[in-house]
């Protein structure tokens, strides 16, 4: 396999790459077009922040099996374009978590006290200690939008210095938040509160422009901002014009919405503090997001497990060494109805039965739809990107976890329901590998769903299972194994063969006019 690394990055993510045995190229500074004609060569694509993996790079990657962003965001990278054609998306959150910390720190406590802007001072020659007055932070609010590491790494460092730390965060719970001696407040409380406000979350539709000319209005007079998480959450215009008012008292950034900014005028401000994206440049940080995406990658295709997914949760529980069996049995349900499917499938219910490890719901019902979807689709269904397509595709998919079952230690089972009616099939994982089908259609029945199989209803009487197997004797086609289910005698039955051999057309055919058969199907799995 091929890894392209198209920005420049620490040694040792080559050095790791090759040692599990990848063919590595280095091949930085290229050209959108020139991305889009070398990618098509390689099964992964490492990145930093000035490559813009975008929808056309990623439709051009045919072999693109993931992409590894070496740091924490991702903006430059189409998630949603990567996600539908099935490419994991992967990044490094926590190896540059100190550094950007640290940075942010720096950056608070040179707006506060005008340290750049005196330095620039001294070197023309000046003593002007009077134009320099600066602001104490011990006592002060400071109010971190987004706690995740970064923000809860940028609190400790706050405490440290007397401040008090309150924080907005949308998933954090109060406990956690409680555990790092921060107050967790709405965003309008945290306007409202206070001196200083830092900002740490993704870039996304909810926190593109978070702060802008109306909000950042509504905090308090002479507030410092600090942006070192990414340049479009904060309106750089709002903010040079609320410097100018004398609204905002200092704006620190790292980040800019447009990068290199250029002659951006907010820089040339003198209540302003910028560096050029230096958060994550550290020594200690490359070093370790360079090591970190190359081992992440290696699991990756190597299947031997995955870390740092940006998208498609379920995946990072697929190869979780105790789901394993439960995983390949559900994409089995899935595939069987996906190949005997009768009419328009509108939805799907999955029911996860029995105590199952963590990260089922995703991994399991993902599998399912990729086994449906993988019969009914001419493009490739994955793991990642089989939710996806469910939901293009207008169809349903609800999980439901149940305590227990009477008869099975653990149960899954898929009910797929058409406009011609409801079908079921249920499986359950025998010691710690061995798969059955226990239930088709309310039938109970033991089947191992391997091979080729031969499904039909028959009239419950004599001579029915005689009459298929010699049919199948005359085509030269061995039955391998034999699987009955009825609710009672002299009724509909339901027979499962499993055969040697792929049951040929004109076979099928004559079962089909067979009297006393009917609802005859084939499957593989």
């Amino acid at each position: 396999m091929k890894i392209l690394i198209s920005d420049s990055i620490e040694r040792v993510c080559t050095e790791v790459l090759k040692r599990e045995g990848f063919e590595v190229v280095n091949k930085t500074g290229m050209k959108p077009e020139e991305l889009i004609q070398e990618v098509a060569r390689y099964d992964a694509l490492i990145v930093r922040s000035s490559t813009k993996v975008t929808a056309e790079v990623i439709a051009a990657g045919t072999r693109l099996r993931a992409i590894g962003r070496a740091g924490a965001g991702v903006d430059n990278i189409d998630v949603a374009a990567a996600t539908r054609r099935g490419i994991l998306v992967m990044n490094t959150p926590g190896g540059n978590t100190i550094s950007t910390a640290e940075h942010t720190m720096s950056l608070l406590l040179s707006l506060v006290r005008n340290i750049p802007q005196a330095n620039e001072s001294m070197r023309r020659g000046k003593w002007d200690r009077k134009s320099y007055v600066g602001m104490e932070v011990f006592g002060k609010t400071v109010g971190i939008v987004g706690l995740g590491k970064v923000g809860r790494e940028v609190a400790i460092r706050c405490q440290g210095f007397g401040m008090r730390t309150i924080g907005f965060d949308p998933v954090l719970s109060e406990d956690v938040a409680a555990r790092s001696n921060i107050a967790l407040v709405t965003l309008e409380e945290l306007y409202a509160q206070s001196d200083v406000i830092t900002v740490h979350t993704p870039l996304n539709v909810e926190t593109k422009g978070l702060l802008n000319k109306e909000t950042l209005g509504r905090c308090r007079a002479g507030v410092r901002v600090v942006n070192c998480a990414r340049g479009g959450i904060v309106d750089e215009a709002a903010v040079l014009e609320l410097l100018e008012r004398g609204h905002i008292g200092g704006y620190a950034a790292d980040v800019f919405q447009k990068e290199p900014p250029g002659d951006l005028p907010i820089i040339q401000h003198p209540k302003v503090v910028s560096t050029p994206h230096l958060g994550a440049s550290t020594d200690e940080a490359q070093e370790k997001v360079a090591k970190q995406i190359a081992d992440q990658l290696c699991d990756v295709l190597l299947e031997r497990g995955i870390a740092g997914a940006v998208n498609g949760e379920a995946i990072t529980h697929v190869y979780k060494k105790e789901l394993a069996p439960f995983v390949a049995l559900s994409e089995k349900l899935g595939q069987l109805h996906g190949q005997l499917l009768t009419g328009k499938l509108k939805r799907l219910t999955v029911r996860l039965i029995g105590n199952l490890p963590a990260g089922a719901s995703e991994a399991l019902s993902a599998a399912v739809v990729k086994g449906v979807l993988s019969h009914l689709l001419e493009e490739p269904v994955n793991y990642i990107n089989a939710p996806v397509l469910a939901k293009e595709l207008g169809l349903s998919v609800a999980v439901h976890q149940e305590a227990s079952h009477p008869t099975y230690i653990h149960l899954i089972s898929v009910v797929a329901q058409t406009d011609k009616g409801d079908h079921s099939f249920s499986g359950t994982v025998f010691g710690n590998s061995l798969l059955r089908i226990v239930e088709c259609d309310g039938y109970g029945l033991e089947v191992n769903p391997e091979g080729h199989m031969l499904f039909y209803r028959n009239v419950d009487r004599p001579g029915m299972l005689a009459r298929v197997g010699a049919e199948l004797a005359a085509a030269g086609i061995n039955i391998a194994g034999l699987a009955l289910g009825r609710s009672s005698p002299g009724e509909t039955a339901l027979t499962v063969m499993s055969v040697d051999a792929r049951i040929p057309d004109d076979l099928l055919q004559r079962l089909r006019t067979t009297e006393g058969l009917f609802e005859i199907q084939r499957a593989a799995l």
